[in-house]
């Protein structure tokens, strides 16, 4: 089914949006994070704090959207694009793999800023839950009636191992030197390789996945 591109309204709010987080992000790497105010970031996209609000709920979740914008729908667009002959275990993880491993430099910068602070830290963690909506809703079409309550636990699924291994990749260490520029105090180093813990946070749910594929073969 081809999905209509977006009426004029909806273009308009995908503009606010996309200048406030952009605000947000360079008002961050200027001043750093903590020096930044939700009123900075609307005068900044020429927009009213009460707009923002209606995007927003946190100066943080601002930031964070700018590394993590769309990357939901990206993850299930990439599991339907995927060939049917593809096993569906294969599908999700290189597809979760895929989009939160290839960033431009927008997003470099705001995992620097991530990395250091708490605050932003919990609001990029919290965006994996927004995985499950989208993700429940292809894996349901590739299982088909059949499968409706399976994909919506496969999917809720993939969001806390998603979790999982960025909380592992994000855990704090004594090594500060790499990020030292961005502030004193609470630094993170990622450790290991993204795309490894995510394949081995991932992993202990491909027989789940394959027996789903089993149960609605003919």
């Amino acid at each position: 089914m081809t999905t209509p591109p977006p009426g004029l309204r909806e273009r308009k709010k995908q503009a606010t949006r996309e200048a406030l987080r952009e605000a947000a992000l360079r008002l961050a790497v200027e001043r750093g994070p903590d020096q930044v105010r939700v009123e900075d970031i609307a005068e900044a996209a020429g927009v009213s704090p009460r707009t923002y609000n209606n995007y927003f709920a946190s100066r943080e979740q601002a930031i964070v959207s700018a590394v993590t914008a769309d990357r939901e729908a990206r993850i299930a667009a990439a599991v339907a694009a995927r060939p049917a002959e593809v096993r569906l275990a294969d599908a999700v993880t290189e597809a979760v793999v895929e989009q939160y491993t290839n960033t431009g430099e927008r997003e470099h910068k705001a995992l620097l800023l991530i990395t250091t602070r708490p605050t932003l830290r919990d609001a990029f963690l919290d965006t994996t839950a927004g995985i499950e909506p989208p993700l429940t809703s292809v894996i349901a079409e590739r299982l088909g009636d059949a499968g409706t309550q399976a994909a919506r636990v496969l999917a809720a699924s993939v969001a806390a191992a998603v979790r999982i291994a960025l909380e592992s990749w994000l855990r704090p260490t004594e090594n500060t030197g790499a990020l030292e520029s961005f502030g004193a105090g609470g630094l993170v180093v990622p450790s290991g390789s993204l795309p490894d813990q995510l394949r081995v946070a991932l992993a202990p749910l491909a027989p789940a996945f394959d027996a789903a594929e089993r149960r609605t073969q003919p």
